[in-house]
């Protein structure tokens, strides 16, 4: 059985740089087909989400592909030789996109004549993802609304005929359904998530996708590595004694807190996790570096096989975690104001509706609520605070080294973000926050940044924040985006 994909383009908005096939800043509607195409093609990466949940999508994907690209896609089927996963609502977090999820069901058949009319055998959709699961069974209802609904109608009466005699056959019989789990409980919980499903589905095998930004703005960067071990560690071993196969995805950013993953250091994320089968190229990994290094880096990816998952002694890890996250929710919670004005002035790359995190719903900080993790980094990034550092400062220097066991690429990351420093602006933070980072900063030996160019723009930014005329502000934070090399 062909696994599933190394890398997994996606559309998360992470870039500060437009593609060359965009005029527009803000990518949307048809340059996101050409995107598909463009990362299929040119960048060599065989799978592309689809993302439904928290923006504007075109449900016309596969015609609009198999019309304009038809050679391509008579050598690369969608589905086989290429992959276009759906992520859709969760109507259990998401009730008023409920809808949403059964229209996307219900487009899947659709596509698959569209294929079917281009002259493809294969089935152009067969898996989706669910964001935000916590449990098997928001899985089941989705397969089994599918297969009894969906498809199941095709035997009804309608006045003298069957639906399938009227309208066709229904294919495919089944989909898979992908979970996707965000938050604290979930990730502890995947393994059961993934067995219970693929026990109620007849599956040997099945993907499990883990989210690295959302658990890293819910409870720091360094906690969400260690939760994100436990998963993929809990999963290996369940996978092993039940005999299904899982296949884990992890969604990593650019920035070092979602995960520091970028074309110059891919090393870096496949020592971290090696057991992961499919790693996320959002779009600062695409448009923020030359093209040929993409290309590298994805070859290199594609050619390098999974391992085994780190063992980790989930209880002290457990413990480290929950005393880093209690030290970077109060760090965070004491910035939220600053991260909240800055967060609005942070360039759009992609048409996205609201979205409420997972942080605005903790009651330990009393309802603070922030945006979401790319405008976070980014507003926090622009003014020479690196949020990997929120929280780190909350460990003595034996809580560190045992971090370090677990988080192997704890000093890289660090020292790759150490540079963005600006310690003049950190003096005039809330002391809470001020004495946890220089405490940070005093265990990795980091006294200021190493970009006096960085420093002097997110100087200025710090300035221009407290400023009565903010007009300034997106133009500075683009320029500070540029150094970084992502937007956040």
């Amino acid at each position: 059985m062909k696994l599933p994909p190394r890398c997994m383009s996606t559309q998360h908005p992470d870039n500060v740089n437009a593609p060359f096939f965009s005029d527009e800043q803000v990518l949307a509607g048809e340059n996101e087909i050409k995107e598909a195409y463009y990362v299929f093609s040119h960048l060599g990466i065989e799978e592309q989400m689809w993302d439904y949940e928290g923006k504007e999508v075109d449900n016309h994907v596969v015609e609009k592909l198999l019309s304009r690209y038809p050679k391509f896609f008579q050598q690369n089927n969608i589905g086989s030789g290429v992959r276009l996963t759906l992520r859709v609502p969760n109507p259990t977090v998401q009730a008023g996109q409920g809808k949403l999820l059964l229209e996307t069901l219900e487009s899947i058949p659709r596509n698959f004549d569209i294929a079917l009319l281009f002259g493809q055998q294969e089935t152009p959709i067969w898996e989706i993802i669910l964001p935000m699961t916590t449990s098997a069974q928001e899985l089941v209802r989705i397969s089994e609304y599918y297969e009894k609904i969906v498809v199941g109608k095709a035997g009804m009466r309608v006045g003298d005929a069957s639906v399938q005699e009227w309208i066709g056959k229904f294919a495919p019989a089944r989909i898979n359904v992908i979970p996707l789990v965000e938050n604290r409980a979930a990730l502890l919980d995947a393994h059961n998530i993934a067995l219970q499903y693929a026990k109620s589905q007849k599956m040997q095998s099945m993907r499990v996708f883990l989210a690295r930004s959302d658990p890293a703005l819910n409870y720091g960067a360094a906690s969400a590595v260690l939760l994100v071990k436990i998963a993929l560690m809990q999963m290996q071993q369940a996978g092993e004694e039940e005999c299904v196969q899982i296949h884990p995805i992890i969604g990593v950013g650019s920035a070092p807190f979602r995960g520091n993953l970028k074309p110059t250091n891919i090393g870096n994320c496949m020592g971290e996790y090696p057991s992961v089968q499919t790693f996320t190229l959002q779009s600062s990994f695409k448009y923020d570096y030359d093209e040929k290094n993409v290309r590298d880096a994805v070859e290199g990816i594609n050619g390098a096989k999974p391992g085994k998952a780190l063992f980790v002694d989930k209880e002290k890890a457990l413990v480290l975690a929950d005393k880093l996250t209690d030290a970077y929710q109060k760090d965070v919670a004491a910035l939220s104001g600053t991260i909240g004005m800055l967060s609005k002035y942070v360039p759009q790359r992609r048409a996205r509706k609201l979205h409420i995190g997972l942080f605005g719903y903790s009651r330990s900080l009393n309802g603070v609520s922030l945006p979401r993790a790319i405008p976070f980094c980014a507003a926090l990034y622009s003014i020479g605070v690196p949020p990997e550092l929120l929280g780190l400062g909350g460990l003595n220097e034996m809580e560190m080294d045992m971090l370090r066991e677990v988080y192997v690429k704890l000093d890289e990351d660090v020292q790759n973000s150490a540079q963005y420093i600006n310690a003049k602006n950190i003096e005039k933070l809330p002391a809470q926050v001020r004495a946890g980072l220089q405490c940070a900063m005093g265990i990795f030996g980091i006294k200021d940044g190493t970009d006096e160019e960085y420093a002097q723009v997110s100087g200025e930014i710090f300035e221009v924040l407290h400023s009565e005329n903010k007009a300034a502000l997106p133009e500075l934070m683009l320029k500070a985006a540029w150094k970084r090399n992502f937007l956040g």
